[in-house]
């Protein structure tokens, strides 16, 4: 029988390549490099095999030296302001600078005991923030704290005594609540769960605010509680206020260090930072170790929140967002979890704003907050002086 009879064609000499078809030298003329490219491929390859690492050495470079960069640029911001406007202009912005950093700093301390202790971004302290000031604000309002305060010395000092008390157990409190609905069932749940239901409850208390106080902003009386100029340093006047603003936030970041590092609640708040699980083998309430931080966290901005309003004397409801975006960047800076990173980022991204705001124009001051937020999460996540979470683990 022949292969023709069986439907099989001509067997092929052996030796020789069966010759190729129509559609595989179509589809192999496809896979053909046209002339040149291969060269240019290979230069490619070199550039790629010098770029990288020039890339990772410029980027080592600046990841080293970030803090160093920080505060040469905010050197030259000032120096900027300096040979604008002279010793006057930079006297007055260094003034602001230290009363904005001093509100920034609070409020990032209680992000970084929220995120130090449980590593979750409570993105409603913001708005518990500005909450807090009109707890304040409805405090001296319907309980004739306003008329005490403009009374004499002493009732200006007892009026100080009782909004400061009062509003910052409120916004503790508050605080307590948040952390025992919101957020103690999502401990173990994976990170964005937590994350969903902080900014739910960011707007749900912005909603609350919104429907209560209204769109506008509201005019607080603390604004006039301490007037006049303290003393002046050449041409630069530095008021009562400034001085009062700057002590109260000192005088509360000293006292939360020193509770911190002394005491037995402090001392557990630290070990459950560290690993909870070896503190809950050790003894130590860990949901009420959390509860604490949370109340301490809210005090503190409920602090700032007084502060800002006895500077400024108006709180809008979505005041909080801003003023939380901007202190959560200083908390980034210096190292979100280590409280006095916080402080000190707070008055960093105090001159920052200040200063480069007022070099580049008001309108920019925010985005240069975010661009600063962009680079320390690019070249050093763990801030100025931050430790690696998965280096402490």
């Amino acid at each position: 029988m022949t292969q023709e009879s069986v439907g099989v064609g001509p067997t092929q000499p052996l030796g020789e390549a069966p010759a190729p078809s129509p559609r595989r030298e179509r589809k192999a003329a496809l896979l053909v490099a046209p002339e040149g490219l291969i060269a240019r491929h290979r230069g490619s390859g070199v550039m790629a095999r010098t770029a990288v690492p020039a890339f990772r050495t410029t980027y080592g470079f600046i990841s080293h030296n970030f803090p160093a960069i920080i505060m040469i640029g905010i050197l030259a911001s000032v120096l900027g302001v300096l040979a604008q406007g002279g010793p006057t202009l930079m006297g007055n912005q260094m003034r602001n600078a230290l009363v904005l950093g001093a509100i920034y700093a609070l409020i990032a301390i209680g992000y970084t005991m929220v995120y130090g202790i449980i590593e979750l971004i409570n993105f409603a302290h913001g708005d518990v923030f500005t909450l807090s000031g009109f707890y304040a604000f409805l405090i001296a309002d319907h309980f004739g704290i306003n008329k005490l305060a403009a009374s004499s010395g002493f009732g200006l000092l007892v009026a100080l005594v009782v909004i400061f008390a009062v509003s910052m157990l409120l916004a503790g409190i508050t605080g307590v609540l948040i952390e025992r609905v919101a957020y103690r069932r999502l401990r173990d749940a994976p990170r964005l769960a937590p994350l969903i239901t902080a900014i739910g409850v960011s707007f749900l208390i912005e909603g609350f605010m919104l429907a209560f106080f209204g769109p506008d902003n509201v005019t607080t009386h603390q604004a006039s509680w301490i007037n006049g100029n303290a003393f002046t340093l050449g041409a630069v006047a530095v008021r009562w206020t400034d001085l009062f603003v700057l002590g109260m936030a000192l005088v509360l970041m000293f006292a939360l260090g020193a509770f911190v590092t002394r005491t037995r609640l402090g001392k557990a708040m630290r070990s459950t930072a560290q690993d909870r699980q070896a503190a809950l083998i050790c003894g130590i309430n860990i949901n009420r170790t959390i509860a604490t931080t949370f109340f301490i966290g809210s005090a503190l901005a409920a602090a700032g929140a007084i502060i800002y309003s006895i500077n400024y004397g108006s709180l809008k409801w979505n005041l909080g967002f801003h003023v939380g975006i901007i202190a959560f960047t200083a908390a980034v800076l210096g190292g979100i979890g280590n409280i006095v990173g916080a402080g000190i980022g707070g008055f960093l991204i105090g001159m920052i704003y200040v200063f480069g705001g007022s070099l580049a124009g008001g309108a920019w001051s925010e985005s240069l907050i975010f661009a600063i937020l962009v680079l320390i999460l690019t070249f050093r996540p763990v801030g100025l002086f931050g430790v690696d979470v998965a280096s402490r683990s």
